[in-house]
């Protein structure tokens, strides 16, 4: 039998055991106890009713006219006689007997005191130099069934008893163990990302030190976290200057130069040092995205936002390629400006670098806060899906772009206590690419109305 794993259920169960046996012995101890100090009480019954009995026995006996008659007395009233007794002479002649006595229960009288056989207890005593002799015999079954009766007295509290003690015990731990089901239910809540220190001040005791222990392991590990992402930052930062000066002269070594192949070698260093800055830029907004606030202390129209960074990203794209579809009415959300930005401009370059060629990108804000970017393409394979919010992946290694994009949004949705979601082929179709992030809003329901289209 396997121990339950609950500790919970350890201790209501240790606890009820514990409580059975302490009983079970209790009442074992006390069944004993009661069973000797019963036999003492029915012992001198016995000796005190031979001794009342014998002498008017005697007396009765010394004054009949006719000796060595049996006499048998009749019950009063119809009783259970316990105690029975025979009443004999020196010859072992049967005097006197009770209504109930059985003479072939009573061996012959060896002097006097306790005796027992195989059904009775007895006891005997003389008067009259021996002459006259008694026994008084009480079945061993009657004893017996007081015992048991004292033992069913005992026994039968328990079944009340134990289910109420095991109840209380249940709820005693139950009451006991709720600071941790608090401190467990306190963990559950929190975000992926949030490393803060867990509140345990109200942690028995015995548990605060493995609270200690967890609050310093969450304090390195954000210390470890924040450390890379100050790294990344910097470095980012640190690259945009010497990176805008070496574009700047790439530029000007192709407007001036007149040999085709340095033209060339020059675009080349272009294109590839205008992707590191792209790749610098994307660093800054993962750090901003794992590592800043998110969210603000007043809701704000997300749909000036996304209008504003929708119309910007069209202005160098080709001619009607982007849509936007905005609800009629204003859409609120106390996610922060910046990163709304940050998470619309990265899924909508994300569609226009993977999208079909020429094929529109509709951009959708729905009244519940739900951003909807969907694009037109080859359906992606499940399992690339599932990889695609990771670091520097790519459906297609061949294509163009850091492979940050997808990781940025999926980060500020997690921190906004959301999820993105990725689809392929889109809903209803047979192929294409759609990507959804449900805003946090209190915004009233309403339909998209407004589709602004640029040419």
């Amino acid at each position: 039998m396997m121990w339950p794993s609950s500790l919970q259920v350890r201790l209501g169960l240790s606890l009820g055991l514990v409580l059975t046996i302490l009983w079970l012995a209790a009442a074992t101890v006390t069944a004993v106890i009661v069973r000797g100090e019963m036999d003492e009480v029915f012992d001198s019954a016995l000796r005190e009713t031979a001794e009342r009995i014998l002498p008017l026995a005697v007396t009765d006996i010394v004054g009949r006219e006719d000796q060595g008659v049996t006499q048998r007395l009749a019950p009063i009233r119809e009783h259970d006689e316990f105690f029975t007794y025979i009443v004999r002479d020196a010859e072992g002649r049967i005097l006197l007997q009770s209504h109930a006595a059985d003479p072939a229960v009573f061996p012959p009288y060896d002097g006097p005191g306790f005796g027992q056989n195989a059904t009775h207890r007895l006891y005997s005593d003389a008067a009259l130099q021996g002459t006259i002799s008694i026994t008084v015999a009480e079945p061993l079954a009657h004893r017996a069934s007081v015992a048991r009766e004292i033992q069913m007295s005992l026994g039968l509290p328990l079944l009340v008893v134990l289910p109420l003690a095991l109840a209380s015990i249940i709820l005693a731990v139950r009451f006991s163990l709720a600071p941790l089901h608090r401190f467990r239910t306190r963990l559950e809540a929190r975000g992926v990302r949030d490393l803060s220190e867990v509140p345990a001040a109200d942690l028995p005791t015995e548990i605060r030190p493995l609270a200690a222990t967890l609050n310093s392991l969450l304090a390195r590990l954000r210390d470890a976290f924040e450390a890379e992402r100050s790294f990344a930052a910097n470095a980012a930062h640190e690259l945009r200057t010497p990176l805008a000066g070496a574009i700047a002269q790439a530029q000007r070594l192709r407007s001036e130069t007149k040999d085709p192949t340095i033209d060339a070698r020059a675009a080349e260093i272009e294109a590839t040092l205008k992707r590191l800055a792209r790749l610098s830029e994307r660093l800054l907004q993962l750090a901003r995205a794992e590592g800043g606030r998110l969210r603000m202390d007043q809701s704000a129209d997300v749909r000036t936002i996304t209008r504003v960074v929708v119309e910007d990203i069209a202005r160098s794209t080709e001619n009607g390629r982007l849509m936007l579809n905005l609800p009629d009415t204003p859409v609120l959300s106390d996610i922060d400006p910046d990163a709304l930005g940050i998470l619309c401009r990265n899924l909508v370059e994300n569609a226009l670098r993977h999208g079909a060629q020429n094929a529109p990108v509709e951009v959708t804000l729905t009244s519940d806060g739900q951003l909807i970017v969907a694009n037109e393409g080859p359906a992606v394979a499940t399992q690339t899906l599932e990889r695609l919010t990771g670091r520097f992946e790519r459906a297609d290694a061949k294509t163009d772009g850091s492979g940050l994009g997808l990781a940025i949004v999926s980060a500020i949705a997690e921190r906004i206590e959301t999820s993105l979601l990725l689809q392929s082929p889109r809903p209803g179709e047979t192929s294409g690419f759609q990507a959804s992030v449900r805003l946090p809003t209190d915004a009233p329901n309403a339909h998209v109305k407004d589709r602004e289209h640029w040419p």
